[in-house]
């Protein structure tokens, strides 16, 4: 898995696009990316880490998790 920035601690990770309108494309929820996360998560085979994106929507609400690669900026950098 390729490593997409330094380490902050508790799993959370740096990422050029955390506080930035994003949007998943697996469901097409559109808000600000708030985390990036390493995560353990279950499947049919045993446990396995993955990196997952948490994003609040536009709306406001609870923050939805997806794949890291997932998402795309919705605004030039």
């Amino acid at each position: 898995m390729k490593n997409t920035g330094r380490d902050l601690g508790l799993g959370h990770a740096e990422h050029p696009l955390l506080g930035r309108r994003v949007r998943d494309i697996a469901s097409g929820t559109e808000g600000e990316l708030m985390a990036v996360v390493r995560e353990e998560v279950a499947t049919h085979t045993g446990p396995r880490w993955t990196r997952r994106a948490y994003i609040r929507p536009e709306a406001g609400g609870r923050e939805l998790p997806t794949a890291l690669g997932n998402i795309e900026p919705l605004e030039a950098p």
